[in-house]
């Protein structure tokens, strides 16, 4: 006889509107022009999402130097520096931008600070292609990049009195919230974004993380290892009182030994995770325990973001998103 386990399953979980369109892009990209077409950096974190579209005909590569020119070319969910559309458009390419419109508000939020002449601080990880894609908005400099609560309690400002925060959209909430009080204990009158920069999704999947945490003797996130908003939600698990919280690419990557003793199992997907490997990693655990399904949602998502007018032309009306 199986063991019983009960399954907390989070929700909201898995693909965002973003993910959904930076996706969408590149497969109407492929249909329209044929394969192949190029995408600068993975269009998002995830290897099943790459590899798929792989097969499709997309090929990914680093820079836009790897690219030839009489072939179409998608930029990656995170947004790029101003220099890589500029050359694009310097060398003629057909060129389709799939950075999310949560990202974009960020960009469009830093020139804004930077044209009324405000230091701008980047709340983000080092390295991660949504920072340097903000960083990259503006000339070099322009914009100073805080990871820590110990970088904001050390930051020498040249004018304390006219500075502008903007973040990364994939952070850990509560984290960002600290740096935030930090600096603004420093710099009462620091300018604040209009509307939060984390986006709605990764604020979601936090959200309803912290809801089953404290009931969890283990916490399972799906989501790739270069996935900050994956990352975070391990993060958030553990904060919020998992027993223990992992990261795994699919059921594959499931340890079955870390089940021995837990009753209780969470489950969530990062924002770039489809949904798939979620119903894979449901499907192995009923061949192995006699599993209660329990559905927690804290929202309800209905966003969606339309896909360029230069590749939404081309479809049919119902698909026009």
């Amino acid at each position: 006889m199986l063991k019983p386990l009960t399954l907390l399953l989070a929700s909201p979980r898995g693909f965002c509107a973003g993910v959904d369109r930076a996706i969408q892009i590149v497969e109407q990209a492929i249909a329209k022009h044929g394969a192949p077409v190029y995408v600068r950096h993975e269009i998002v974190h995830n290897r099943h999402v790459v590899e798929r579209l792989e097969k499709m005909g997309a090929v990914f590569v680093d820079e836009l130097d790897a690219c030839p020119d009489d072939r179409p070319v998608v930029f990656s969910a995170h947004g790029v520096p101003k220099r890589v559309p500029a050359a694009a458009r310097a060398r003629d390419m057909v060129y389709f931008d799939a950075t999310c419109p949560l990202v974009s508000k960020v960009h469009i939020e830093a020139e804004r600070h930077f044209a009324m002449g405000r230091e701008i601080l980047l709340i983000g990880h080092k390295g991660h292609p949504e920072v340097i894609g903000t960083m990259g908005q503006l000339a070099g400099g322009a914009i100073t990049l805080i990871e820590t609560e110990e970088d904001a309690r050390t930051y020498k400002a040249d004018n304390p009195d006219n500075i502008a925060i903007v973040t990364q959209t994939t952070l850990s909430v509560d984290d960002t919230a600290g740096i935030i009080a930090v600096l603004k204990g420093r710099f009462p009158d620091m300018a604040m974004p209009h509307k939060e920069d984390i986006c709605y999704a990764t604020t979601n999947r936090q959200a309803a993380i912290k809801a089953i945490a404290k009931r969890c003797d283990l916490l399972l996130v799906i989501g790739g290892h270069n996935s900050s908003n994956s990352l975070r939600l391990v993060e958030v698990g553990r904060k919020a009182g998992a027993g223990k919280a992992i990261l795994i690419a699919d059921a594959t990557a499931i340890d079955w030994d870390m089940l021995e003793g837990v009753e209780i199992l969470g489950l969530s997907a990062g924002a770039s995770a489809p949904e798939n490997l979620t119903d894979g990693v449901i499907a192995a655990l009923k061949d192995r325990f006699n599993v209660t399904v329990e559905r927690v949602e804290v929202t309800k998502e209905s966003v969606v973001f339309r896909l360029p007018r230069t590749l939404r032309d081309d479809l049919p009306g119902s698909l026009k998103t």
